[in-house]
């Protein structure tokens, strides 16, 4: 690893230009803040490390930062979503430190989010929150120079509200996840989408008359569950929690407890961002060739130590599955390591998905240059005036339009004295 980057190969560098240009066509809301940046320069002198999916989308968004005037370093928030041919083009095309390889080990993945620390950032950008736990816990001599920061996952705000709780957390932190566009968007489109595609591209399955098992019906489930019932597969989801099972319910899905479904399911896909959300006893009675994915941030919703354990035997039998042979004569396919199937064995979102989520980066970057002395060290949703901006922007680069309030109407809005 050099002091400057750490990619796999700058001969990839070209095809990883046309694959980011391609994904640019895709993203105009991005390509507007972009334009906006570049006369305005709002982010002039300030150093941004990211610790992000390193795709074509994300090369949009680090151009959009760089153009606004940051000196951006980017990492992978995942060994196995890393697309090498993007990340060779940031750093030869772009200028932009990358520090990330497809696959890397544990221990190389951790000195690249070390590496990214080093730049001394004044922002931070996450997705899963692993650079800020490694900046709070073991880089604590670089927390004086980071004014605030940005998270996309559901799993990474869920750690950093811990945080927060527990008094731990350094500096402000802006919930890109919980924004309307990010939820509409990025979670059920997105994940909805590209995590089918990474179950096909992996397993070349037909989904149709296949029982598919959603665990977890947030917004990822909801357009997961959407998406597989499309394509003709028998839905069943699983819940903790009463009023998203009740929705899952009235949405026309079945709802039953992951042991009852463990023994129907074809198909499981965990998006909780919990941990052994299919644990040994679920596994103990599934189905001969039962396949089980992963689209949570973190590989910890399968419990594969005890999946490990009960197989006799384990062989990789297509590119990302692995097959487990179980003692009894039951064979357990998992698919990507348990890691993010969208992005282990496909291409992540697609690039009219993530305009919307990066857009959100971007503002509540500039944002929170402009705020960040007025704000606590704890998580705020985004700002509802930017969340609607980028909605806006979004409509007008499809051509839509919508109605305006009459001032009569506002006045109405805003009143409580004229009733029926």
């Amino acid at each position: 690893m050099t002091d400057q980057f750490d990619i796999k190969d700058a001969r990839l560098a070209e095809g990883g230009r046309r694959r980011i240009e391609w994904a640019e066509q895709e993203m105009p809301v991005l390509r507007i803040i972009k334009e906006r940046f570049e006369k305005e320069r709002p982010l002039e002198g300030m150093r941004i490390s990211a610790c992000l999916h390193v795709t074509t989308e994300t090369a949009n968004l680090m151009r959009t930062l760089q153009s606004g005037g940051a000196d951006v370093v980017l990492t992978a928030s995942n060994p196995l979503s890393t697309q090498d041919d993007v990340a060779s083009s940031l750093v030869n095309h772009f200028e932009i430190p990358v520090f990330a390889i497809k696959g890397e080990d544990n221990t190389t993945y951790y000195k690249h989010i070390h590496a990214a620390i080093d730049h001394s950032p004044h922002i931070t950008m996450d997705d899963g929150a692993d650079l800020v736990s490694v900046l709070h816990k073991d880089r604590r001599d670089k927390l004086d120079n980071v004014l605030g920061g940005m998270e996309e996952t559901t799993t990474g705000v869920i750690r950093m509200r811990a945080m927060a709780a527990d008094g731990a957390l350094e500096y402000p932190i802006i919930a890109v996840n919980d924004a309307m566009t990010k939820h509409f968007f990025d979670n059920r489109y997105g994940t909805g989408q590209s995590t089918i595609d990474g179950i096909i591209r992996a397993t070349n399955v037909l989904l149709a008359g296949k029982t598919f098992v959603v665990a977890g019906y947030g917004w990822c489930g909801r357009g997961l569950a959407m998406r597989a019932r499309g394509l003709g597969a028998n839905v069943v989801v699983t819940e903790v929690n009463p009023m998203p099972a009740l929705e899952a319910v009235m949405d026309g899905f079945r709802v039953m407890p992951m042991l009852e479904a463990a023994a129907i399911g074809d198909i499981f896909c965990t998006l909780t961002g919990d941990i052994n959300v299919i644990d040994k006893h679920h596994l103990e009675v599934m189905k001969n060739g039962a396949i089980i994915a992963n689209s949570g941030h973190f590989n910890v919703e399968i419990n594969l130590p005890a999946l490990e354990e009960m197989a006799q035997e384990k062989r990789r039998v297509r590119e990302f599955v692995e097959a487990y042979y179980i003692p009894d004569g039951r064979i357990l396919n998992v698919l990507g390591e348990g890691r993010l199937i969208n992005l282990a064995a496909a291409e992540g979102h697609p690039a009219s998905v993530m305009d919307l989520s990066f857009a959100n980066q971007a503002l509540s970057a500039e944002y929170m240059l402009k705020h960040y002395k007025e704000l606590e060290n704890m998580v705020y949703t985004i700002p509802e005036k930017i969340d609607n901006h980028i909605a806006e922007l979004k409509l007008k680069s499809m051509g839509i339009r919508i109605d305006e309030l009459t001032p009569q109407q506002k006045k109405y809005l805003t009143s409580w004295t004229e009733g029926t």
